[in-house]
């Protein structure tokens, strides 16, 4: 198990490999479907966005609401193939990875070698445990989302697995092949 600190840096970022397993510590952006629309749109008219995405790694998630106590409720993956249409244009502005479940789309796939990016399979179904890697959580930009905005948390050991990396190594491909050949 390898311990990564974000935000991620190119070196860190070129040594991982599809397949190794990760602990997350250090600080994840959040964002799903709007705050990426929204984010989206700020670039096609050449304006500024809200946060800045250098070396940064955003999580596909939209928290549930905190329990007394705690920096938020439980806070699982989704599905990261609805942020593809926004990806490529974050990742051509720092962007250096997404945390997210299930495969990403061919466009998105081709940008990632060529900015250095990295995709990390959190597990679905683990919302919970998950959480409980979250320290700290505050909205950084579009409150009005709601769960949708795009927070800032403070992260120890969240568990991952190193599912697309720079290279190009994908999982998703690789995995099904190795497990053939060692169920013949």
């Amino acid at each position: 198990m390898k311990k990564v600190r974000l935000p991620l840096t190119d070196e860190v970022a070129r040594e991982l490999r599809a397949g190794d397993q990760v602990l997350l510590s250090g600080s994840v952006l959040t964002g799903r479907d709007a705050a990426h629309k929204r984010l989206a749109a700020l670039l096609e008219k050449g304006e500024d966005l809200p946060v800045c995405l250098q070396g940064e790694v955003i999580y596909y998630v939209g928290p549930a609401p905190a329990r007394p106590g705690q920096p938020v409720g439980s806070a699982g993956p989704t599905s990261s193939y609805r942020m593809d249409i926004y990806t490529p244009p974050l990742l051509a502005r720092g962007l250096k990875g997404m945390i997210g479940k299930g495969r990403l789309g061919p466009e998105t796939m081709r940008a990632m070698p060529r900015y250095g990016a990295v995709y990390f399979g959190a597990i679905g179904g683990s919302a919970v445990l998950i959480s409980k890697a979250i320290r700290s959580a505050r909205v950084v930009a579009y409150e009005d989302l709601g769960p949708e905005a795009i927070h800032r948390f403070e992260i120890v050991d969240l568990p991952a697995v190193v599912c697309v990396d720079t290279q190009g190594g994908n999982l998703y491909e690789e995995g099904p092949k190795l497990y053939k050949q060692h169920a013949m």
